[in-house]
C-alpha cells in the first residue's frame, strides 16, 4: 500500500466491483482509457478478478476521505504495452473517474507510484502512453517529469509516448 495525502493506493478486491462499475461505465472515462465501457457490476467484478488482481501492481485510488475507489494506477503487463519498452522499463497505465478530473489526484497518485516502481521494482525508466485527445493524462504524465519522445499510431488511434529515466 501506497499512502498520499488524500489517497490510498491499495490492491482492488472483488467487494470494490460496484465502485469501479461506477466509474469504468462512464463513456468519458472508457473512450480515453481505451478500454471498453463497463456494462455490469459483473464485469467490473470479472475484470477486478481476471486482470487487476493478478496483474500486480494494480492499484485502486482510493480517496481517504470516503474509502472510495475512484481510479486505478498499475504497470500494464508484459506484453500488452501500447509502445515498445526498452529493457528494464515498464508502462504505467492509469485513469480517474470522471467527477475527480482536474483535481490533481491522478498527478498525486503517480509521483507517489512512481518512486516505487523505480526503488521497489528496481525498473530504470517507465513509459506512459497516451491517445492524442487526452489531454489530461498528458498533463499527468509532464507535470510529474516525463517527456514527450515520439508521436506514433497503435491500432489506429494517434497516440503519444512519455518516458521517465531513473536518476541516479
Amino acid at each position: 500500500m501506497i499512502e498520499t495525502d488524500r489517497l490510498l493506493l491499495r490492491p482492488w478486491s472483488e467487494e470494490d466491483a460496484e465502485a469501479l462499475f461506477k466509474y469504468a461505465s462512464d463513456p468519458r472515462v472508457s473512450e480515453l482509457a481505451l478500454w471498453p465501457c463497463h456494462t455490469s457490476v459483473d464485469m467490473s467484478r470479472e475484470v477486478i478478478r481476471r486482470f487487476f488482481i493478478p496483474n500486480q501492481p494494480t492499484l485502486a485510488m482510493e480517496l481517504k476521505l470516503t474509502g472510495e475507489p475512484i481510479g486505478c494506477i498499475g504497470l500494464v503487463p508484459m506484453g500488452e504495452e501500447h509502445y515498445t519498452p526498452l529493457t528494464g522499463e515498464r508502462e504505467i497505465g492509469y485513469w480517474i473517474g470522471h467527477p475527480h478530473w482536474s483535481k490533481g489526484l491522478t498527478t498525486e497518485a503517480l509521483m507517489a507510484f512512481t518512486p516505487y516502481c523505480f526503488n521497489e521494482m528496481g525498473l530504470n525508466s517507465l513509459l506512459i502512453t497516451t491517445d492524442r485527445k487526452n489531454t489530461g493524462s498528458q498533463r499527468v504524465a509532464e507535470k510529474c517529469g516525463f517527456s514527450l519522445i515520439d508521436r506514433y499510431v497503435c491500432d489506429g488511434i494517434a497516440s503519444l509516448a512519455f518516458r521517465l529515466r531513473q536518476t541516479q
